[in-house]
């Protein structure tokens, strides 16, 4: 077992470099650790305030949500995490700004459906837990967390919202695209779109003991792509 102390672990994964970047600049005493089977992270410990810290794994594992939930469960099975989080950016859909936080209270696998001469949608949604959930609206609540920031522009000051968003396998780029009025039209309350979220809540909902969230920053507005990623996922 790799991660037998402190007791405080989390598994932290991302799809992309510069969001595996942005975890890994937050960790200290960072070592390699390769999975039987291939994948590759990296740990280290994360400080916390009063002395305390959490020792994270952190792994970059591409895009889409099947493969969010295989690279998932992998993560869960081989580091028995307290807390498994999956970070990254995503493309705001409504009420947010860039460089704001969400929280996900929930995904929509948004491609779930009936194909007919209009698409019937059939929602099937990930839930983050509860605690989880609870414990963002508390931090969002506050302002030290701003101290972590370091790469929005000084006139940005972001927020946090906790709510619903979707996951899909398609890259939205516009809000003129059919599927952005789809998930206006059919998912009215969420509030970004990315790639693997709802992959990421199936295998941890297999695992009733873990605390999971979904944590995403508005990288872009769908109304023309920012430098930072190429997809929302």
């Amino acid at each position: 077992m790799p991660l037998s102390e402190p007791k405080r672990r989390a598994a932290v994964l991302t799809a992309i470099p510069v969001e595996y970047e942005a975890v890994r600049a937050h960790l200290t005493e960072v070592k390699e650790i390769t999975h039987p089977r291939g994948t590759v992270y990296e740990q280290g410990m994360f400080p916390c305030p009063g002395g305390a810290s959490w020792s994270v794994v952190v792994g970059e594992i591409g895009a889409g949500n099947t493969n969010a939930a295989l690279e998932s469960e992998r993560a869960i099975s081989f580091f028995e995490p307290n807390v498994l989080l999956f970070v990254g950016v995503a493309g705001g859909i409504k009420d947010v700004a860039l460089c704001d936080v969400v929280a996900a209270t929930k995904v929509y696998g948004y491609e779930s459906g009936k194909a007919k001469r209009t698409f019937e949608p059939r929602p099937s949604v990930g839930a983050s837990s509860y605690a989880m959930v609870q414990r963002a609206r508390a931090v969002g609540r506050r302002t030290d967390w701003f101290r972590r920031v370091d790469s929005c522009p000084v006139d940005l000051a972001p927020r946090v919202h906790v709510g619903p968003i979707a996951a899909g396998e398609k890259v939205v780029a516009s809000s003129r695209s059919d599927v952005f009025r789809f998930l206006r039209r059919a998912y009215g309350d969420a509030i970004a779109v990315e790639m693997e979220g709802w992959g990421f809540l199936q295998a941890a909902h297999a695992n009733q003991d873990l605390n999971a969230l979904v944590v995403r920053g508005i990288s872009d507005l769908l109304e023309g792509k920012s430098t930072l990623r190429a997809n929302n996922g």
